[in-house]
This record gives structure tokens, C-alpha cells and sequence, in this order.
């Protein structure tokens, strides 16, 4: 039981986790010549086209980003948005750093503002997946992160499935906070993608949007209950360590989550085995997989994306 994951405890300095901001194994050799765009949808090649063009701004002299500046790739589940991002990453030379919202949330809470700031707004190019506003805590780290970082001439490119103007509405108080939303809309131009979930597509294979380790003889296994009091002993901060060496991962007994706490975790973790290319078995997946009432709540996309993932991860499982 200890061995893979329940029991593994990483312990990485400041220094050694912002080495580790690059696209993780799914999405380790994406280009753009190997996104397809769907020919249904001509938004997937203007987006190609949109963040193929970033690639001369990045080659620019450095100065203070503007209203506008920065890039937001807003489109549903499964249509190609991290496929994108990652292939801005590797198409570039210069400093970069490539992480998740929910990591750069982690990360600035881990080693403080000044320190992420310094540490992130040296580079030329900052790459966040999957940003999202959930709750009073993000949206002020949100604002005051994405001025800093920009006021040193960092690029900044994101993936959502949520309109800037639209960033936490129907999760915590937004009205409230409508002034920072509105700022932080202020610094993107929004890219617009289109299509279908290629994860929910009949006979749909994985393309280049990241293949996953071949499966060993004997995978890692894990019971359900012990996984989620493994993961409420750890930092988030820390998830991507504690699966990047796993190949595969069997987790038994798995049952609906009906603590949100317990549930934000999970996906958060689910988020690192589909990033990392862990084969992951769980089984017949329970109905519901999250308490029904979490679907009405401000965390409904984060519980829609792990489904969406975690119906590829399992089909990868069967082939």
C-alpha cells in the first residue's frame, strides 16, 4: 500500500519546484504541426494561427504589459486548448514556466507572493492552464499576480472554459468583486475555440494530444479511502511529485465523494495522472462520482473536467 503513492511524502524546495513548471508527460512533445483542427470548426485553425502569431511578440523587445496584452483560450472540455498551450511552450526559447491555475495558486501560496512574483515575472513567457476563479482567495492572488508578473514584460497565455467577464460567477460573492474581475478580463484579448469533447467521441483515439505511458506488469494499487487521508496530509503543491514516477495506478473501491473538500483534492490529483500520462483504473466509475449537490455549486467545471478526463484515462485502460 505504501509504496507508489499512500505513504510518499515529497519535500521540494522553492527553487526545485519552479524548475519543475513545464508541460508534464501527456503533453511533452505537442506541437503545432501536430494539432489537427477539426475541419467542422475553423476556430481551431484561427487559434493555431492566434498563438502561432504569439510566437513574434515573444521575440520583441520586453515592456510593461497593456489592456489586452495577454492571451485567453476560452473554449469547452476536449477541443484542444492545453494541446496549444503546450505547443506555444515548446516552440519558444526563451525563460518560461508552464503550470496549471490551481499550481500557480499552490505555489504562491507555498512560497508567498514576492517570492512567486520574483521568481515567475523573470520569465518571458508564463503559460497557465485551466484558469478559473473559484472563490475570494484566487481572485485577489488573481490581480495581484497577473499585474506583477506583466509589469516585468512577461507574456502571459491561458486556457479557460470561462469568459473573463464571466470569471466566478455563480462560485462565491463575484459581485463584489466586480472591479477585479473586470481587471483581469482588462489584460486578455480572448481566443475563441470551438468543438466537440474529443473524449466523448465514439472510437475516438488519443492523437497528439498526448499519449500515455505503456502499461508495466503490475500496476500501483490503492485503496480509495486511504488515497483521499493521503491527500488531505499533503500540500497540492506536491501532487505532481507524488504520481510523476508512476506508470500505472489502480484505485480500488471507489466510491461517490461526498466531502467537497475531499472532492477539490481528488481532482486536483486526477488533474496530475492525466497530465502525467499515469495509466489509471478505477474501475466502473460510480453515479454520481461527486455528490449530486456539487453539481449546482461554484465547482461544477472542475468536477466536469475530471469526468471528461477521467472518461479518456479509462479508455486508454481498455485499449
Amino acid at each position: 500500500m505504501a509504496s507508489g503513492i499512500v505513504g510518499k511524502c515529497p519535500a521540494l524546495s522553492p527553487a526545485e519546484l519552479a524548475f519543475r513548471f513545464v508541460p508534464a508527460r501527456r503533453f511533452a512533445a505537442v506541437s503545432f504541426e501536430s494539432f489537427v483542427p477539426d475541419p467542422r470548426e475553423p476556430s481551431q485553425a484561427a487559434a493555431l494561427t492566434t498563438l502561432r502569431g504569439l510566437l513574434d511578440r515573444l521575440g520583441a523587445k520586453r515592456s510593461p504589459a497593456r489592456a489586452g496584452d495577454y492571451c485567453y483560450l476560452d473554449g469547452p472540455f476536449g477541443v484542444g486548448k492545453t494541446h496549444l498551450l503546450a505547443a506555444l511552450w515548446h516552440s519558444t526559447s526563451v525563460e518560461k514556466a508552464y503550470l496549471s491555475f490551481s499550481e500557480l495558486c499552490a505555489y504562491i501560496g507555498y512560497v508567498g507572493m514576492a517570492a512567486a512574483v520574483d521568481e515567475l515575472g523573470s520569465r518571458r513567457l508564463l503559460c497557465i492552464d485551466e484558469f478559473e476563479l473559484d472563490d475570494v482567495a484566487n481572485t485577489m492572488m488573481a490581480v495581484t499576480s497577473l499585474r506583477s508578473i506583466g509589469a516585468g514584460g512577461c507574456l502571459i497565455a491561458t486556457t479557460s472554459n470561462t469568459l473573463p467577464d464571466d470569471l466566478g460567477k455563480g462560485r462565491f460573492g463575484v459581485q463584489d468583486f466586480r472591479r477585479e474581475v473586470a481587471l483581469i478580463a482588462s489584460l486578455f484579448t480572448v481566443v475563441q475555440i470551438d468543438g466537440d469533447d474529443f473524449r466523448r467521441r465514439t472510437n475516438t483515439s488519443r492523437d497528439e494530444r498526448g499519449k500515455p505511458a505503456d502499461h508495466p506488469a503490475q500496476p500501483t494499487v490503492v485503496e480509495f479511502d486511504a488515497l483521499l487521508v493521503h491527500l488531505s496530509l499533503l500540500h497540492p503543491v506536491y501532487y505532481g511529485a507524488l504520481v510523476e514516477d508512476l506508470h500505472s495506478l489502480r484505485i480500488d473501491r471507489i466510491t461517490t465523494i461526498r466531502d467537497q473538500a475531499e472532492a477539490l483534492r481528488f481532482v486536483v490529483l486526477v488533474d496530475e495522472l492525466y497530465e502525467h500520462a499515469v495509466i489509471t483504473n478505477v474501475g466502473n466509475l460510480p453515479d454520481p462520482l461527486f455528490d449530486e449537490s456539487f453539481r449546482l455549486g461554484g465547482y461544477r467545471k472542475k468536477y466536469a473536467r475530471c469526468e471528461s478526463r477521467l472518461v479518456e484515462m479509462l479508455a486508454e485502460v481498455a485499449t
